[in-house]
């Protein structure tokens, strides 16, 4: 999968306080896992470590507390036009579950993420897909 920033993206995030971050990538689920995945590379567990590797790569980090997470989830081009300008901003309520989206986002950033105590997350439907993490001071891990 290939992500594109253009630049006026690039020069707005510039411009962004330093607590907070905005990872242009479309969010996923961490997926259900078997022993035999390991061997066996199913087309969604190779999906979940690209998602992992390009959140590296973004340098997306996670603070243990205070936290707020808001998953911006792409609207369905098949939709009609009116009905992806109704839903800009409303809260995604269906699949991808919220837990799993926190999941792969948490074992992405850190490799134990038992030390997690306190984060807010949130989805809502939007043009294009984001991860925007606020935090009161953003430590790396």
């Amino acid at each position: 999968m290939v992500y594109s920033y253009s630049k006026e993206v690039l020069s707005m995030e510039q411009q962004l306080p330093n607590n907070i971050q905005i990872l242009n990538i479309d969010p996923q689920p961490k997926p259900r896992m078997t022993r035999s995945d390991k061997w066996r590379k199913r087309p969604i567990i190779v999906r979940y470590y690209d998602y992992c590797n390009m959140l590296r790569e973004l340098g997306a980090k996670l603070p243990e507390a205070g936290a707020k997470v808001t998953f911006n989830i792409p609207i369905p081009k098949s939709w009609s036009k009116k009905k992806q300008n109704e839903m800009i901003g409303k809260p995604h309520q269906q699949r991808p579950d919220l837990d799993n989206m926190l999941k792969a986002l948490s074992d992405a950033v850190h490799d134990e993420d038992a030390h997690i105590w306190q984060i807010t997350v949130a989805k809502y439907w939007a043009i294009t897909g984001s991860i925007v993490i606020e935090s009161a001071s953003i430590t790396s891990q």
